[in-house]
């Protein structure tokens, strides 16, 4: 695991040596830019405004800008001088209930790995006990120019530490919320619970990146001087006129074959749909007893006429 920060995780007077590295991965595709004339990449260089000179890594720092626009330089050891115990130790504050954590908090997930032999104990500990209450620890650690709030919590072997936005950076939902008066009838929200109930439960480790697949089988068909794969034409999202129509439309795309979306009323529609169908199925009994009876009547008959001729060729 590549560390991407070192120190300690202090729980009391309890401190472990830790080291923190990403606990996920991405397959995001990223294109780089080209001239289309010839096909050269796009660089980006970085200039002076002052004297438009390119500048390398080496000739750039940073400032911080204040509200008047003047810019004051900060240096990496002026920030490492910074007065914040949280520099090199991730310092346990507190505990919570997950439930209780606004999900709109939770940003990057970590793994927190013991940084040697002599932390195992103290580690596997601390996780354990993680595990028997069924709590997350919470703490603040500064790394890569920032103070982090963060959440430690067990994840089968190791302890998960996942960074939270803090609680004044979360804007209010209220700004994305329907205007004005939005009503539902309950007819609607019975349509929307049998829909929910027949698409079921959804398997998250089923799902893959399909773009990222997309684009690496055009890109292979490019190389190989065939043409790339189409996305069919078939009909796609549009304005829902009928709601209600859509909701029915929905739910009967979604039950498994052979069964109908009742919606609301389901259970006595489907009671009736029985009654209709045994009323069927006595109907077919009937017509297929009163067929084998014609059948029989007339094989009787046939025989009687055949015994009789039988009688006077004798």
């Amino acid at each position: 695991m590549r560390s991407v920060w070192s120190g300690n995780l202090a729980f009391g007077l309890v401190s472990i040596p830790v080291k923190l590295g990403s606990a996920v991965s991405s397959h995001k595709v990223s294109f780089r830019q080209i001239h289309l004339a010839d096909q050269g990449r796009v660089r980006y260089q970085k200039t002076c405004e002052l004297d438009e000179e390119v500048l390398t890594a080496s000739d750039i720092g940073r400032a911080y800008e204040t509200p008047d626009d003047q810019l004051v330089q900060v240096t990496d050891s002026d920030l490492q001088a910074l007065p914040l115990p949280t520099a090199k130790t991730i310092e346990v504050s507190g505990f919570v209930d997950l439930a209780s954590v606004d999900s709109m908090q939770l940003d990057t997930p970590y793994f927190l790995a013991p940084a040697s032999a002599g932390a195992n104990k103290p580690y596997v500990l601390m996780r354990e006990a993680l595990e028997r209450s069924g709590k997350a620890a919470v703490g603040k650690f500064a790394m890569r120019n920032s103070e982090h709030l963060a959440l430690v919590t067990p994840r089968d072997d190791v302890l998960l530490l996942q960074t939270l936005r803090w609680p004044d950076e979360l804007n209010n939902p209220a700004e994305a919320a329907p205007k004005g008066s939005v009503k539902i009838s309950d007819s609607e929200l019975k349509l929307a619970d049998t829909l929910i109930e027949a698409l079921g439960e959804a398997d998250l480790t089923a799902y893959h990146d399909e773009y990222a697949q997309a684009v690496e089988a055009m890109v292979t068909a490019k190389l190989e001087g065939a043409e790339p794969p189409t996305v069919s034409e078939e009909g796609g999202g549009g304005k829902v006129v009928d709601l209600m129509a859509a909701l029915r439309a929905s739910v009967e795309q979604a039950k498994p074959s052979g069964e109908q979306a009742g919606g609301p009323s389901r259970g006595p529609a489907r009671g009736a749909k029985k009654a209709a169908s045994s009323k069927r199925a006595g109907a077919k009994k009937t017509a297929a007893k009163k067929s084998a009876a014609k059948s029989g009547a007339g094989k009787k008959t046939a025989a009687k006429k055949t015994a009789s001729s039988g009688r006077k060729a004798s």
